[in-house]
């Protein structure tokens, strides 16, 4: 690749780092006093991970589902994956993929998808980032007091499944931090 072609790559993603810092800006997501994203100092426990996938997957075993379940910190690092058996095997990285997001965004994947859509400010936000960027329901962030600790993704139904899941483990979560 030549200096040319870097250089236009860098200046493209500067571009697409302002856009999505003044749509999220416009949008009261993630931000702080500044132009700096908010910083997280809690985070989500492995123990806590394991005990809010394993009542998720309970959910998804009564809606006859087979998914795969992930966690991520509130610096997007994977604390820890599930699958039940017999969940497909794209699940893992969409799960995953789905936490990705929701930290990189300080969003939900189904916020971010509504922004994405033709004629929406973020149209084609999901071909960035290597690919990683998921536009589709089924990912959440996991509040503590209104911080961010860390994200939840699963995967396995349909984006109304995987969303009604997700959102599910919202509440599972918040519950646990009252209880805490």
């Amino acid at each position: 690749m030549s200096t040319g072609e870097t250089e236009g790559m860098d200046r493209a993603n500067l571009v697409i780092a302002q856009t999505v810092r003044s749509v999220l800006a416009e949008n009261g997501i993630g931000r702080a006093a500044g132009s700096r994203l908010t910083r997280r100092t809690a985070s989500i426990t492995l123990e806590s991970a394991e005990l809010l996938m394993k009542k998720v997957e309970a959910k998804a075993q009564d809606m006859g589902m087979k998914v795969v379940t992930a966690v991520a910190d509130a610096h997007g690092n994977p604390v820890a994956v599930r699958c039940m058996d017999g969940a497909f095997m794209g699940s893992y990285d969409v799960a995953l993929n789905k936490t990705h997001t929701v930290i990189a965004f300080q969003m939900s994947t189904e916020e971010l998808g509504k922004l994405s859509q033709p004629g929406q400010p973020l149209y084609g936000i999901q071909y960035t980032n290597g690919g990683r960027i998921v536009i589709f329901g089924g990912g959440v962030p996991l509040k503590m007091d209104q911080a961010i600790v860390g994200a939840f993704g699963v995967s396995g139904g349909t984006a109304e499944q995987d969303t009604y899941l997700a959102h599910y483990a919202e509440e599972v979560f918040a519950q646990m931090a009252l209880e805490s």
